[in-house]
């Protein structure tokens, strides 16, 4: 097994597929070439999400705000299946490095069956007690076109686990291209979907949560068909083959577990800050965060891409124990989102305006100004985002998905909200301090959780030193 940055960790063995090599090539060339096929398929699925809030916005206000209320409990789902998916991305990925392919296909049959028994375990609940947490939420004249619209999303569960989990997998054996195959294919099917089924056929609110689950169908059409009939991956999926094991799911949701709480995290901070709107402004101040995050999401949308190649990347290069490689992947992540976030920070404070203005059309003129304020602010945190994303990546990477779950709750959870409370209503900032005190916490965090991965680096780096010289 490699033991150090030196040595040859391109595997010349049969049993690997072009993706396996390119993982296991030089990081900076397998950060970029993970990359751009994700950037591409993200691109679309956050596009989506948009032109979704762009056709609701035509319902009225009412109905953005309904989105709104129903998005923190969409990104519970999704952060669930994103988490689960994760940890089994970054075990195959360390599995892969190890040259262990009978490991990495245990790996990924695990991933899908605890995949499954979480379809389960969320949508039952909270497709029976979506009303009473919109109510308990402060929806108001918005919780029935809540409670329509989250439910019909829930319906679509399984569909939306399955891609998330697949799409992770995939990615985790190198295999881009594909997966930003079926991501496209299902994002451009949602935003061709939505105009049809919101006005065509006259659905409404609901129209957009059908057209939600008719994409995520078509996109996991492939992914069934290249991990199940033409099986043409590294990872081998066989019922008859699989054996339970303990110790490799303990594997998965090492990192899926604190993964998944991540995304709740997030969801939590997209609550809270729900509630603090309310109380400092109304209802027309979740419109704009729900419309204005979306929009940020574009914006993101590049630096994640990024963070998705960082736990591949971290994951092999541990598994082969490469540290400094594994290093060198990080660093080059932190360069190339530092630099694309400055770019994308000036043509989103440039644009806000322009852009605040094609989501604002009709009954919702009304928030243009403050959405062009939020877009603005947080614009300005751009740059900083990618060295908190990739740190928390590479802790994943590792296996260590608890000082990744750290970095993620002190950055969105605990400075967001403690800054966003005291820019707001300690002074005095009122919905613009919101803005603010996000940009600050999520900056902040960044840098502290950048800090700490790097430390913890040189540490491994140090210690394998120091066993070679023994």
């Amino acid at each position: 097994m490699p033991t150090s940055d030196s040595e040859d960790d391109t595997p010349a063995s049969s049993n690997q597929t072009e993706g396996t090599k390119i993982l296991l090539a030089d990081p900076k060339t397998a950060i970029l070439r993970l990359s751009l096929p994700m950037m591409i398929a993200m691109t679309l699925m956050t596009l989506y999400n948009v032109v979704d809030a762009f056709w609701v916005a035509g319902l009225g206000a009412d109905a953005l705000a309904a989105v709104g209320f129903a998005f923190p409990l969409f990104i519970i789902t999704i952060g669930l299946a994103s988490g689960l998916g994760t940890g089994g991305e970054a075990a195959l990925a360390r599995t892969i490095g190890a040259r262990d392919r009978a490991g990495a296909s245990s790996v990924a049959m695990h991933t899908l069956l605890l995949m499954t028994v979480l379809a389960v375990a969320v949508t039952i609940p909270l497709y029976l007690f979506a009303h009473d947490i919109f109510v308990l939420m402060g929806a108001g004249d918005a919780v029935g076109l809540a409670t329509e619209y989250a439910r019909i999303l829930f319906m679509g569960t399984f569909a939306l686990l399955f891609g998330e989990v697949a799409y992770a997998l995939m990615h985790g054996e190198g295999d881009a291209k594909r997966t930003m195959y079926a991501m496209a294919a299902g994002a451009v099917a949602n935003i061709a979907l939505d105009p049809i089924l919101i006005y065509g056929l006259d659905m409404g609110i609901g129209g957009a949560a059908w057209a939600t689950i008719l994409a995520e169908v078509i996109a996991a059409v492939p992914m069934v068909y290249w991990l199940f009939v033409k099986r043409d991956t590294y990872i081998s999926l066989r019922f008859r083959e699989f054996s339970p094991d303990a110790a490799v799911a303990r594997n998965v949701l090492g990192v899926g577990l604190p993964a998944a709480a991540e995304q709740l995290a997030l969801a939590l901070m997209a609550l809270i800050l729900n509630g603090v709107i309310v109380l400092i402004a109304s209802t027309d101040g979740v419109a704009v965060y729900s419309v204005g995050w979306r929009v940020v999401s574009i914006g993101l949308t590049p630096i994640l891409a990024i963070s998705s190649a960082v736990v591949a990347v971290t994951g092999a290069t541990y598994g082969a124990r490469a540290y400094a490689r594994m290093e060198t992947a990080l660093r080059f992540a932190a360069r190339l989102g530092l630099g694309i976030g400055l770019g994308l920070a000036v043509a989103t404070f440039a644009f806000a305006p322009r852009i605040a203005a094609l989501f604002t059309a009709g009954d919702t003129a009304g928030i243009a100004p403050e959405l062009t304020t939020y877009l603005q602010v947080m614009s300005l945190v751009y740059p900083m985002v990618g060295f908190g994303l990739f740190s928390a990546s590479f802790f994943q990477g590792t296996g260590l998905g608890a000082r990744s779950l750290t970095i993620t709750v002190l950055q969105n959870v605990v400075l967001s909200i403690l800054f966003a409370w005291i820019f707001a209503a300690g002074l005095g900032l009122g919905l613009s301090g919101i803005w603010w005190g996000v940009a600050a916490g999520n900056a902040i965090g960044a840098a502290l959780g950048y800090a700490w991965a790097r430390r913890y680096s040189a540490g491994l780096q140090i210690r394998q030193a120091g066993a070679t010289a023994a």
